[in-house]
């Protein structure tokens, strides 16, 4: 449990082992590599291809991948999309919106369908995930065994892919002492200084702070009441700052209390390197610790349905789940990874094993949560 405390320590600086542009033109219905659009469309693993290497070849004549929502310092991002553009040369890696949210990446899949630029991809929370379920392609990568069977769905769906836990980050220069509980926000020395990633009506890692306060203030996974008469209690005591943060507000003094997952307030630190804030702390509270696996999804009308497949084959390869174990997100892969001893060892040992009390809504207990958020958060601060 306390080595929770300690994976910034690990965070980009192990990234180092492993390895945008404009969106393209409409291409033909039939790719240079003989695999028409539509088969690749309806792929269900790479032996449609006839094999990785047919992927592979089918991607590179698609040529383009969009992701979405995926800032450089979240989960390691930054190493694993040069990663990727290392090892796939012929393929243009196209990241829109990089610090929007769940419901954004919905609404641009929605919005630009049928068009180069809509999504290929999906790096989504689990209630957003749950209520737009017709728009993800069934797809089983090839290490499909290692990903554990409460962490995907059966069809292919979609799959889990990393998760952190909810953690409370802050400038050591303003807030002098570390919280020990959630109630320490309350006080008038966070007076206008806490900010959380967001809407929590749209926002899964918003969303995740509310979940946070409910078990802090004895609630549970079913009963997410308690955080939102937390996040009332925050405003009325003029504590809750309705500002989305970043490392710039948290720079200029504007948000120096932020409620994100670890691995983010963590990449904000020191761990950071030479973008990172080292007056920037991290703490995990004591008690239950909160989880959430994002899920990875295909869209299915990805415009490059190929390069969309390749690109989970290339998530979900140990080189890297150990990419994201680097930045403190624990891979959904870890413990295959560690029975086949393909696990980078010096980084686990410095980030230590999830904790095995941590809590993690269900899907079913997310969607409930969510309507309750969409039926009450507006009034919890108004």
């Amino acid at each position: 449990m306390k080595k929770r405390f300690l994976v910034g320590t690990a965070v980009l600086a192990v990234a180092a082992f492993a390895l945008t542009a404009c969106a393209g033109t409409a291409g033909s219905s039939t790719t240079t590599s003989g695999i028409t659009k539509a088969v690749a469309a309806k792929a269900t693993s790479a032996q449609d291809f006839g094999g990785i290497d047919g992927l592979v070849a089918a991607a590179n004549a698609e040529g383009q991948l969009n992701v979405i929502t995926l800032p450089p310092s979240w989960a390691n991002y930054g190493a694993i999309i040069d990663g990727f553009k290392k090892k796939y040369p012929k393929i243009t890696i196209n990241s829109a919106n990089p610090d929007g949210s769940s419901a954004d990446e919905v609404s641009a899949a929605k919005a630009q369908k049928g068009q180069d630029t809509a999504p290929d991809v999906f790096d989504i929370g689990t209630a957003v995930l749950q209520q737009n379920l017709n728009l993800v392609a069934p797809y089983k990568v090839k290490n499909w065994a290692d990903i554990p069977a409460q962490f995907k769905d059966a069809s292919g769906a979609w799959y889990y892919d990393y998760s952190g836990l909810m953690s409370i980050g802050y400038d050591s220069k303003v807030i002098k002492t570390a919280p020990k509980s959630i109630n320490d926000l309350l006080g008038s020395a966070y007076q206008g200084k806490v900010a959380i990633k967001g809407n929590p009506t749209q926002a899964n890692e918003a969303a995740s702070a509310v979940y946070l306060a409910a078990l802090q203030s004895g609630g549970s996974a079913d009963n997410i009441q308690p955080g939102l008469d937390f996040f009332s209690k925050l405003k009325k005591a003029g504590n809750f700052l309705a500002v989305t943060p970043t490392q710039a507000t948290v720079a200029s003094g504007e948000t120096p209390v932020v409620i994100q997952w670890s691995y983010n307030n963590l990449a904000w630190g020191a761990a950071g390197g030479a973008s990172g804030n080292p007056d920037y702390k991290t703490v995990v509270l004591p008690g239950t610790a909160l989880g959430s696996y994002y899920n990875q999804a295909i869209n299915v009308d990805a415009p490059h349905p190929a390069a969309a497949r390749l690109w989970e084959e290339y998530l979900y390869s140990p080189e890297v789940q150990n990419l994201y174990l680097a930045a403190g997100a624990y891979p959904a892969t870890l413990q295959a990874m560690i029975a086949a001893k393909t696990v980078d060892q010096q980084t686990l040992t410095t980030v230590g094993e999830p904790p095995k009390d941590f809590v993690q809504l269900t899907a079913a207990q997310a969607t409930t949560a969510g309507a309750l958020l969409n039926s009450k958060w507006a009034a919890a601060i108004g």
